[in-house]
C-alpha cells in the first residue's frame, strides 16, 4: 500500500457529514420507510407490503409513496447530524476498543434521538396520511408547517410526544448501525482479504442494518404508535405496549420485514456515502499515529 493511499485511508470524517450522508440516503430509501409506518400503524395485519404499495399508488398515485420527505429530511438533519457528529468527535479518544464503541454510539444515538424528535414525528403523521380518509388526514404542507401546527394545536411539549422511545431507539439504533460498522469492518481489515473501498462499506454496512434492525424494531413499533396516537387515545407509554401486546409477541416486530428492506439499503447508502465524503473531503486526526509518523518520515 502506498503512502498516498494510508494517508487517504487515515482520514476522519468531519462532524456533520453524518448528516449530509444520512439525507443523501433517504431521498432513496423514503418510500421503504413510508411502508414500513403504514403496516406499523396497522392494528390488524390486514394487507402485505406489496398490497399495500399497490393500494397507495393506484388511490393516491406514485408520489405518494414520497409523503413526507420534507420531514424525513428534517429528521435526519437533526437526529443523524447529532448522533454521528458526537460519536465522530469521541471516538478518536473513546472509540479504541469494540465497548468504547459501543458506549460512546449509545449515548450519541440517545442524544440524537432526543433532538430528532420533532422531526421524527410530523415524519410519522405525514407518511401515515396516505391510509387515512381524507377527513381524517391532517394535511401538514411540509415539515415547518407541521412543527409549527402541532405547537399551535397541541402544544409544544406534544412535539416531543415520544422522545422516550425515540431517545432509547436511537441509543439502539447507533449502537447497531455505527459501532458495529466500525467493528465488523475493522476485522474484516484485519482478514487481510480486504481493503478500505466500497466492497468493504458495502459488507460492512449490511451487516450493520441487519443488526440494528434486530435491535430497533421493538422500540420502533412503540415510538411510531406513540407519535401517531391522538391526544387521550393510549394511557401513556404502558398503554401503548400493553395494545401492542394484545397482537402477541410478534405486534412488537410488526413491520420487520419491510423495516429490515428500508434499513439494509438506506444504511449501504449512508455508509457508502460517508466514506466517499471521508475519503475525499475528510480531515487527519490532530494527533497521528504510530505508523503514519513512520510513513511521513
Amino acid at each position: 500500500m502506498s503512502s498516498n493511499q494510508f494517508d487517504k485511508q487515515n482520514k476522519v470524517s468531519r462532524w456533520y457529514f453524518g448528516g449530509l450522508a444520512s439525507s443523501g440516503a433517504a431521498c432513496f430509501t423514503h418510500p421503504l420507510d413510508l411502508l414500513k409506518v403504514t403496516l406499523q400503524t396497522q392494528q390488524e395485519a390486514k394487507m402485505t407490503i406489496f398490497q399495500l404499495t399497490g393500494k397507495i399508488v393506484r388511490e393516491r398515485g406514485i408520489f405518494a409513496l414520497y409523503n413526507g420527505l420534507s420531514a424525513s429530511l428534517l429528521r435526519q438533519v437533526t437526529y443523524s447530524t447529532t448522533r454521528f457528529g458526537l460519536y465522530e468527535m469521541g471516538k478518536q479518544e473513546y472509540g479504541n476498543s469494540f465497548m468504547g464503541k459501543v458506549m460512546l454510539a449509545g449515548i450519541s444515538g440517545a442524544a440524537g434521538g432526543f433532538v430528532g424528535t420533532p422531526g421524527d414525528m410530523i415524519n410519522v403523521r405525514m407518511q401515515n396520511d396516505v391510509k387515512l380518509a381524507p377527513e381524517q388526514r391532517r394535511n401538514y404542507k411540509n415539515a415547518i408547517d407541521g412543527l409549527l401546527r402541532v405547537n399551535r394545536e397541541e402544544g409544544f411539549r406534544r412535539l416531543f410526544s415520544g422522545a422516550t422511545t425515540a431517545t432509547g431507539r436511537g441509543l439502539m439504533m447507533n449502537i447497531g448501525q455505527i459501532a458495529f460498522y466500525d467493528q465488523v469492518k475493522t476485522i474484516l481489515l484485519t482478514t487481510g482479504y480486504f481493503k478500505d473501498d466500497p466492497r468493504l462499506h458495502f459488507l460492512s454496512s449490511l451487516a450493520a442494518g441487519g443488526i440494528a434492525t434486530a435491535l430497533t424494531q421493538p422500540l420502533d413499533v412503540i415510538k411510531t404508535r406513540s407519535m401517531n396516537a391522538k391526544p387521550g387515545e393510549f394511557n401513556g407509554l404502558l398503554g401503548i405496549i400493553a395494545h401492542t401486546a394484545k397482537l402477541g409477541p410478534m405486534g412488537f416486530f410488526k413491520g420487520f420485514v419491510p423495516a429490515f428492506v428500508r434499513l439494509a439499503p438506506h444504511t449501504v447508502l449512508l455508509f457508502i456515502i460517508l466514506e466517499q465524503l471521508r475519503l475525499n473531503f475528510g480531515t487527519y486526526p490532530s494527533i497521528p499515529n504510530v505508523t503514519t509518523q513512520k510513513l511521513q518520515a
